[in-house]
């Protein structure tokens, strides 16, 4: 079918592939247009500092000058380093229904990151695992949540087919309504007798001193999670700047214990909500819906849960969850998305199903030998 892959280069090569997926899922009622200019944005060596220790190409498939396909591939120096592994990346992976299409585009981004030496082909990653990652295994007919992707079906099909294999499976779970289960409740009271722990918001007139105990608690609380890195500085100084134009103060709780914090739960409205009447674009008239649409989210995501190590299997994550739910459900929100978890957290899933959660999404990492 005369299939052209080639690097993202001119001004309308990069207008392709921004606006590729608006074709890919036209008419689809589930996917959600992210902003363009977030994703070119993710993508801009001089605005995302994910690209200080990281390299990548853009490539672009074309057939009959109409674009067709995408994909980025992807070397962290960062996670190959911390993990000892020669793992190369691919992201942002777009395509009409045709293998062989998709075929083009994985041998682009499997033998550019050969050619720099890795020895693992993986994701899919945009840009990292510390953003949107993974091809929509089960969950077609629900929209995806805020900063959680939205795939084709056929994606893994293709994956499978060229010998990309499961790494690993990602889990979000849906809680719908308030309470837990009275046996939780009592060891959550338990927890906050005996640790003597006190749980507070956000204080927003002192957002960058909470924003460095963030940081300080991710790259703690995180370290041995599959596929984890921890952030840089700046990484995640721009992810505080992003969560600052919308996040409820109330919904993001720090535990402290002799004025220490030791923990954090941090929780957002599902902007999605709003993203899905912007078409893309953030105008004068997009920011008008912005404020209207924004009043009427009635769900929550639960982005990020976790206490240092000295206080792992205390409980005290329990009684974060416990105080979101109370605050969330004060503000008016319906229901709460949990994840992602990996597959194999079999404590974090125990305790999200243990308090009402349902497993209706599931996501896949996949992986091959180069």
């Amino acid at each position: 079918m005369n299939i052209e892959v080639n690097r993202v280069e001119s001004k309308k090569d990069w207008k392709d592939f921004l606006q590729l997926p608006f074709s890919i899922y036209k008419g689809n009622p589930y996917w959600v247009p992210p902003l363009l200019s977030e994703v070119k944005d993710s993508l801009d060596k001089e605005k995302n500092p994910f690209w200080e220790h990281a390299q990548r190409e853009l490539f672009l498939a074309k057939q009959n000058d109409k674009a067709v396909g995408r994909i980025v591939a992807i070397i962290d120096d960062n996670h190959n380093s911390f993990h000892q592994e020669k793992t190369g990346f691919f992201g942002f992976f777009e395509c009409v229904k045709d293998y062989e299409v998709a075929k083009s585009l994985f041998d682009l981004g499997r033998n550019w990151c050969k050619e720099k030496g890795m020895e693992i082909f993986r994701g899919p990653v945009n840009p990292s695992m510390n953003d949107e990652c993974g091809f929509l295994l089960e969950g077609f007919d629900k929209p995806p949540t805020v900063m959680m992707p939205y795939t084709q079906a056929y994606y893994l099909e293709f994956a499978k087919i060229y010998g990309l294999n499961k790494a690993k499976d990602l889990y979000a779970l849906i809680k719908e309504g308030a309470g837990i289960p009275e046996r939780i409740e009592k060891m959550i009271e338990r927890t906050r007798e005996r640790t003597g722990v006190k749980i507070r918001p956000l204080e927003m007139k002192k957002f960058e001193r909470d924003a460095q105990f963030l940081k300080d608690i991710y790259n703690s609380a995180w370290e041995k999670n599959w596929g984890f890195v921890p952030m840089t500085d700046k990484e995640m100084d721009l992810v505080a700047k992003k969560l600052k134009q919308f996040i409820e103060p109330e919904l993001v709780l720090f535990a402290e214990i002799d004025d220490k914090p030791i923990g954090v739960t941090v929780t957002i409205p599902d902007i999605n909500q709003v993203l899905k009447k912007l078409n893309g674009r953030l105008g004068p008239i997009e920011i008008l819906k912005f404020l209207y649409y924004r009043k009427k989210i009635n769900g929550v995501r639960s982005l990020i849960g976790g206490v240092i190590k000295e206080y792992r299997n205390t409980g005290i994550i329990a009684l974060l969850y416990y105080e979101t739910e109370k605050r969330a459900v004060k503000l008016g929100y319906k229901w709460c998305e949990l994840g992602w978890n990996l597959e194999d957290n079999d404590l974090i899933n125990r305790f999200d199903m243990a308090v009402g959660g349902k497993i209706y999404k599931k996501y896949r990492i996949c992986e091959m030998k180069i």
